[in-house]
């Protein structure tokens, strides 16, 4: 045990037990703490919960409380899968951070949390310089599709004039928090209510991927806009958490503009929803850069969300800690 990567997973939701599955199908790598607020979960056994057979690596006691695994000495790396905002998790952070702990998180709002927080940001990379740690927030959206891979195209271009970037996906395997953020199973009425209380979130990230284009290319957007839709089903939809009736909302298309003096340089639209295929919606990733040269790139069906986030989280963890 003493040659593997110690990793201690904060938050057993789906993206969390997923995240833990991974990592525990790979070599080289040992679960020795896990933490949730879940009373079903807390003080079971790792592998009780995630359906796994017993092993050293995954036979951990699931705690509520972070100051059993989260201290000086105990683990190489926190894959922390709580909250989506840099507010939430910074805490979580911090005591991860002063124990000597790595970071990685699927917060999206820290995939650039400059963009809202840059006070945090400050604070957080003194941490990380101060406790000789790496701190990553990423995702793949935002932290990948909308915002880094249309970077590195532009990489070949001449110039740019504009970008439109379009992600159609399916969340029928996300967890309920993402369906409550997207408002689905509302009513159309409630869901434009929730939208003016803005307690419909949509897609978290877009300020994020617009701080990283005016970091990438040295600018500065004069305006920064968004707006929220419901995508109403025609057809009843269902997942194992929801289900949804003809005439309400399945879904939301979420769309970002972000403007230089006065033209529309980024056009995100991102519409997410339950069972696409239900109405002959094929998912899929766009980007269209519009300069010299112009550049089409399509990704059909969609990068899958629940995988793929999993996925670049684990893959990271050997360059979080070797950085």
């Amino acid at each position: 045990m003493k040659n593997k990567i110690r990793v201690v997973i904060w938050g057993l939701g789906v993206m969390g037990s997923g995240i833990a599955k991974m990592i525990l199908s790979k070599k080289g790598f040992t679960v020795v703490g896990a933490i949730d607020i879940d009373p079903n979960k807390i003080g079971r056994k790792l592998y009780e919960v995630l359906g796994l057979e017993p092993t050293e690596d995954n036979s951990c006691i699931i705690t509520n409380n972070p100051e059993e695994v989260i201290k000086k000495g105990y683990g190489d790396v926190c894959l922390i899968a709580t909250a989506s905002t840099t507010k939430a998790v910074f805490p979580l952070i911090k005591l991860a951070a002063e124990a000597g702990m790595d970071i990685v998180t699927t917060a999206e709002e820290m995939s650039y949390p400059r963009a809202l927080d840059p006070e945090l940001s400050e604070e957080m990379d003194r941490l990380a310089k101060e406790n000789k740690i790496s701190i990553l927030g990423t995702g793949v959206n935002p932290g990948f599709i909308m915002d880094l891979v249309v970077i590195m195209l532009t990489g070949v271009c001449d110039e740019v004039n504009s970008l439109e970037v379009t992600r159609v996906n399916d969340l029928s395997c996300f967890g309920r928090t993402v369906m409550e953020e997207q408002g689905i199973g509302l009513k159309v009425s409630d869901f434009v209510k929730g939208v003016e209380e803005d307690t419909i979130t949509g897609h978290v990230g877009f300020r994020q991927s617009f701080g990283m284009f005016e970091e990438a290319f040295n600018i500065k957007f004069n305006d920064v806009r968004e707006v929220k839709e419901p995508i109403v089903t025609s057809v009843p939809r269902s997942t194992d958490l929801v289900s949804v009736e003809a005439g309400d909302v399945a879904g939301c298309r979420h769309l970002g503009y972000a403007s230089l003096e006065d033209k529309e340089f980024i056009t995100m639209e991102h519409p997410q929803q339950i069972k696409p295929e239900l109405e002959n919606i094929e998912t899929g990733d766009y980007i269209r850069v519009n300069g010299y040269p112009n550049l089409q790139m399509q990704i059909k069906p969609e990068i899958p969300g629940g995988i793929a986030t999993i996925a670049i989280c684990v893959n990271m963890i050997p360059l979080v800690m070797n950085s």
